[in-house]
């Protein structure tokens, strides 16, 4: 619907940058007419202050207003088919990168079952091929959910289209517990993450959802490091808002990219990494599902091998957006009830 709206609103725009066009001619030539005719009937006689009055001045007037809404009618259709060009050029880098991760672990996936299927190969090696095989499987999950959880970001039903479970925490216990689920995800040694602070209040999340933000966090750290990755993540909290600040040593992001980094589709092509592969919708979802708990993201960085800072924010429960907070826990609670109907019937 946003996007016919979009449409739509263009088009209108197109028309009426035409009517006011054609309107402006129109109005043009019925003055040069009615000069030509008042010339033709009574010739010089005419003093030249009756032709330059006031409706001259009418027409140059409103000629130049309608010029301007012209311009403007003109410069909104450019704006809007520039974007659309460069969302549907981002679109085909995304199903071109979809493919190709799509295709890879299912060639690995046919390639060990055809080994075992047709070599008589060892039980520590079928061991082996089938904990690969399992990666793999993970990998095509991760990326059929991240499709499924961008549609429902798209049309704006999160809260609808997926059951969302936001529950009260104690925010230093949660998020502490969700930056290990992660570290345990990438295996990361203990040296190389750094957790501190200790914020004392409450927050109001849905666990499974940013633990996903805590996921792509991480690995966009992991990817975009040269090898030695260390990742600093600082705890605190205001009287109104928690902040959690995810700092790596990566090899950073210019001050244009970071403008568009959240962007849907968007990846950052960059030289030190040429082989990163990616949706370029990590991100985007970072971003949406930060943005649905009722907080915001933001990105620094100090420039080339300078490291990124993600700061998120969040209100603290009962302290601030009193009523978005209570929405969040009322579309758990609907979900439950409807859950526990449905597994009664």
């Amino acid at each position: 619907m946003r996007k016919i709206g979009s449409l739509f609103s263009s088009i209108l725009v197109f028309v009426l940058a035409q009517v006011a066009w054609f309107s402006l001619l129109g109005l043009w030539i019925y003055w040069y007419v009615s000069n030509y005719i008042i010339f033709e009937n009574v010739g010089e006689n005419v003093p030249p202050q009756i032709i330059s009055g006031s409706t001259n001045v009418f027409a140059l007037v409103s000629g130049i207003v309608l010029l301007v809404f012209i311009s403007i009618g003109m410069s909104l259709i450019f704006i809007y088919l520039n974007r659309q060009m460069n969302i549907t050029k981002l679109y085909d880098n995304f199903i071109a990168s979809v493919t190709h991760e799509l295709k890879s672990p299912l060639s690995s996936i046919q390639l060990y079952l055809e080994t075992i299927n047709s070599r008589n190969v060892p039980l520590e090696k079928q061991k082996e091929f089938v904990s690969i095989m399992m990666k793999d499987t993970d990998r095509l999950n991760d990326l059929i959910n991240s499709i499924l959880h961008l549609s429902g970001i798209e049309q704006k039903k999160m809260a609808r289209k997926y059951p969302h479970d936001y529950q009260i925490y104690k925010a230093s216990e949660i998020f502490t517990e969700l930056l290990n689920n992660s570290i345990d995800k990438f295996h990361l040694a203990s040296e190389s993450v750094i957790i501190q602070g200790n914020p004392d209040c409450l927050c109001v999340i849905d666990s499974n959802w940013f633990e996903i933000v805590f996921y792509n966090l991480f690995d966009n750290a992991i990817k975009y490091s040269n090898n030695n990755t260390k990742i600093r993540i600082s705890l605190s909290n205001t009287s109104k808002k928690i902040q959690i600040e995810f700092s790596d040593n990566g090899i950073g992001i210019s001050h244009k990219d970071q403008k568009k980094i959240f962007n849907k589709f968007q990846r950052i092509e960059n030289s030190h990494s040429p082989n990163v592969k990616g949706t370029g919708l990590g991100l985007y979802w970072v971003k949406e599902i930060v943005k649905y708990h009722g907080g915001k993201i933001q990105v620094f960085s100090g420039g080339k091998e300078k490291g990124t800072t993600f700061t998120i924010t969040l209100p603290i429960y009962q302290t601030s957006k009193k009523r978005y907070i209570k929405t969040l826990l009322k579309i758990s609670t609907k979900n439950k009830e409807k859950s526990d109907k449905n597994n009664g019937s």
